[in-house]
């Protein structure tokens, strides 16, 4: 039975990633920072908190690093492991560093020293791009990072392949465009806009405040990414690859759609600051522009090329833009129903 090391298991990805590792029978030994209780919230809910263990590793400090990779030994290591919110990193720069990069560093170091054979997939990410220089980007395509947290992930994409070059350590890369899911943590726009919806249709909450609502992204549904950061690791040969479905869409349209999967029949109005969004039906208002939800510096469009990954390994999106939306809105409000709304 292979080992399978995920760091971030509790977040949108790490814990798809461990569903869909029990499921093929890997040893799935999920690492969560030392000395706090683990937001378990996202395995509990896919039923698998029982069947993967938990251990205590903090990315930003070697020696602890080292002694939990030389005691668990793995076949592979996913390390989805960061600090992801983009808006954060400019309030925390240094913290956002010391674990985007040196985590990543740290790990790389473990593996070399023990000798281990395993292979590791790092969580690149899309951001990296920022003020995009082709349209659409592929792996080729130049990094122009926009804000502390892609610098930080741009680094340790490029250590990543130099510890592939340099000591032949099967290391890999996987370049993720905007992935998002019913686990999508909250503070970020997709699961933000449909868990405060989910708050209007079932308690009458206040609208949305959103930032820029023309921002371009190319949205999938993590599910299916999820599958290509398995092919991408276990590939015999180590390599980087995007993951996207060269398609896009803005804020906005991932509003309509979640709000009209949600039962509202949205029709924006104004320009600017001054656009909202009200529902025809009900004349409630469903969104507002806030100038705060802009970043000091954005990366306003973004479209991936997954040409590489769909021709060597076989990968290509499945899930529809409008299904994921649908039940990303869905699942909240049910959830909201529930009365289980911080359970992830």
């Amino acid at each position: 039975m292979k080992k399978v090391l995920i760091t971030g298991i509790t977040g949108q990805d790490g814990s798809f990633l461990a569903q869909e590792l029990v499921q093929r029978g890997y040893d799935v030994v999920g690492l969560v920072r030392r000395g706090s209780t683990p937001k378990t919230g996202r395995l509990d809910y896919l039923g698998i908190l029982d069947k993967v263990r938990l251990v205590s590793m903090e990315l930003t400090e070697f020696a602890n690093v080292f002694s939990v990779i030389k005691a668990e030994s793995p076949d592979l290591i996913y390390n989805l492991g960061a600090q992801s919110f983009v808006a954060d990193s400019f309030d925390h720069p240094h913290l956002t560093s010391e674990i985007n990069y040196t985590g990543v560093l740290n790990i790389l170091e473990a593996v070399k020293v023990l000798g281990i054979e395993c292979s590791i997939y790092q969580a690149s990410t899309s951001e990296m791009y920022g003020d995009v220089l082709t349209d659409p980007q592929n792996e080729d395509t130049p990094f122009n990072p926009l804000s502390p947290y892609a610098v930080a992930k741009a680094a340790a994409h490029h250590i990543i392949r130099n510890y592939r070059f340099a000591y032949g350590m099967k290391t890999s890369n996987g370049i993720l465009f905007n992935h998002e899911s019913e686990l999508r943590g909250r503070e970020f726009v997709t699961r933000k806009i449909t868990s405060k919806l989910a708050s209007i249709k079932v308690q009458d909450g206040p609208p949305v405040r959103l930032g820029n609502l023309d921002s371009v992204r190319d949205w999938g549904y993590a599910k299916d990414y999820i599958k290509g950061m398995i092919l991408i690791n276990e590939a015999s040969q180590a390599s980087d690859y995007v993951i996207a479905t060269n398609t896009i869409k803005t804020v906005r349209e991932f509003f309509e759609f979640s709000a009209i999967a949600a039962g509202f029949s949205p029709v924006f109005e104004g320009e600017g600051m001054d656009e909202k969004c009200i529902c025809k039906k009900t004349s409630k208002v469903l969104c507002e522009v806030d100038k705060k939800f802009f970043r000091p510096s954005d990366v306003t469009y973004l479209r991936g090329d997954y040409s590489k990954i769909n021709q060597e390994l076989g990968w290509k999106p499945e899930t529809a833009f409008e299904t994921m939306a649908e039940r990303m809105v869905l699942t909240d409000i049910q959830l909201v129903e529930s009365g289980n709304i911080y359970s992830f």
